[in-house]
């Protein structure tokens, strides 16, 4: 079963490749995905990494997690998953009754 892994505090010149080059050395890598900014284009410092096995994924935590990669420690864990509530953040709703 594959596992998904969050990667975090990622330096911003980091590629899809070179995170996939990063974490193939500890197992298949299936995905390999640095979140970049929709306006900009710009990494947003994160990404995720889908590893073939929950073992592989594992090895990747243990030996990436706390290490230095380009200048940046990175944090590597289980990906949490997500929910598709996306009432509950942002934007402006206003006082709608006000007029």
């Amino acid at each position: 079963m594959s596992k998904k892994l969050f990667v975090g505090s990622l330096s911003f010149e980091i590629t899809d490749l070179d995170l996939e080059d990063l974490f193939k050395q500890y197992g298949e890598v299936l995905s390999a995905k640095v979140i970049v900014d929709r306006d900009s284009g710009r990494s947003r410092g994160f990404g995720f990494v889908e590893m073939s096995s929950d073992g592989s994924a594992q090895s990747a935590i243990d030996g990436l997690n706390g290490t230095e990669v380009k200048g940046r420690t990175v944090n590597v864990s289980i990906a949490k998953e997500r929910t598709d509530d996306r009432s509950s953040g942002g934007g402006f709703r206003g006082n709608r009754n006000r007029y």
